[in-house]
């Protein structure tokens, strides 16, 4: 029997899915709030809303996650392109912008500064600002 080959991550590293976002995905702790963003980003592309709920800090997570978008039109993730990260201690930002098409729309460029939180050994998505 063949080896399957590693489909790459769709946080866009080069790397195996299974060797990236796949371990976060899978329960083990994202190191820092880079992996946790990327691994968030690639959570919206496989469409998993349980992973973006776990990783979203209780004081802003919704109570629920739909991730069609508002008109009911299934989204499709293009890519992602991380602009800046910056962290100090329990607190850190990351920038990025990821590209998106609903339907048989034109694809969009969303700009986004998140802010993220350690607790207890965790990183949570707390918000962002989208421009």
């Amino acid at each position: 029997m063949a080896a399957v080959e590693p489909r790459d991550c769709p946080c866009g590293t080069g790397r195996a899915y299974e060797a990236c976002c796949g371990r976060w995905h899978a329960g083990e702790p994202a190191p820092d709030a880079l992996a946790l963003m990327r691994s968030r980003y690639s959570a919206y592309v496989l469409g998993l809303p349980d992973y973006l709920r776990a990783t979203w800090h209780p004081s802003t997570r919704p109570t629920l996650l739909d991730l069609d978008d508002p008109e009911g039109l299934r989204v499709v993730w293009l890519g992602l392109a991380i602009k800046s990260h910056r962290a100090a201690g329990d607190r850190a930002e990351v920038e990025f912008v990821a590209r998106y098409r609903t339907g048989g729309r034109s694809a969009v460029r969303m700009t986004e500064r998140s802010r993220f939180v350690r607790e207890n050994g965790r990183w949570f998505y707390v918000d962002g600002d989208v421009s």
